[in-house]
């Protein structure tokens, strides 16, 4: 079964079960924008969609050299990664 959803949803519903965040900013700039990311928290990915996802954009890889610094755990333990 395809289950489609938002691009929105896919990136907070990747994010947010990841040990490392402690918050995901959704910053809608108009309210027709904030309802779109509502229900965000709820999705729920499968571990075989979210090692996609990990492969696509590595846990910890930034983009800025400036602003490489403290690595936590969870970025470098896979078994860390999922709450």
């Amino acid at each position: 079964m395809v289950v489609v959803i938002s691009t929105i949803h896919l990136a907070l519903g990747s994010v947010l079960p990841h040990r490392a965040v402690t918050s995901a900013v959704i910053g809608p700039r108009a309210l027709e924008r904030l309802t779109r990311r509502l229900g965000a928290d709820a999705v729920r990915l499968s571990p075989g969609v979210l090692d996609t996802v990990d492969a696509l954009a590595p846990p910890g890889v930034n983009i800025s050299p400036d602003d490489v610094g403290h690595v936590p755990p969870a970025l470098t333990d896979p078994a860390l990664r999922r709450r």
